[in-house]
């Protein structure tokens, strides 16, 4: 690959295709693919990349202090709980384009975290943007924004994302 082409994909931001410049093209030689299946190949490679890292960017923005997955809730332990309305909702997602809220309650230790911090995991996984914040996190930022009359942009800072998580 030449300097200016090397040039050229670091200004388009397609560090896939720089990185696996090489790869691609013994590739498209093994399997004999025509020009159009290669970049056919090399964009869908490009896009999940792109998909692949804004993913775990919004996870990383969201704060999330520990993963959970649905897959692993116990619900045995919790026969109360309707399983298959929590996966529908789990699933659809609906809550977050009408703006709905969830609230979960029960005592200490019954899984309350786990359950919507899967939700918030799944939501950033679809594309939304989300936040976990601690409850006295959220009151004492809340407090000294008063202080310093920052209330504004500290309520506008919250209300941007799609799914926030107060634990």
């Amino acid at each position: 690959m030449n300097e200016t082409l090397t040039t050229q994909l670091k200004y388009l931001r397609l560090q896939g295709l720089l990185t696996h410049w090489d790869d691609y093209l013994n590739l498209a030689a093994q399997k004999n693919f025509s020009q159009a299946h290669l970049l056919t190949y090399i964009v869908e490679e490009e896009y999940r990349l792109k998909q692949q890292n804004a993913r775990q960017l919004r996870r990383q923005r969201a704060r999330v202090p520990q993963v959970w997955a649905l897959e692993t809730y116990p619900f045995e332990r919790q026969p109360k709980l309707n399983k298959k309305a929590l996966l529908a909702l789990y699933d659809s997602l609906s809550f977050v384009p009408a703006h709905q809220n969830i609230v979960w309650l029960g005592i200490p230790g019954c899984g309350k975290t786990g359950l919507a911090t899967s939700f918030l995991l799944h939501a950033l996984d679809q594309g939304y943007s989300g936040r976990y914040v601690l409850f006295a996190d959220l009151v004492g930022e809340l407090y000294q924004s008063v202080a310093d009359h920052s209330q504004a942009q500290v309520l506008k800072s919250y209300l941007a994302w799609d799914c926030l998580l107060i634990d």
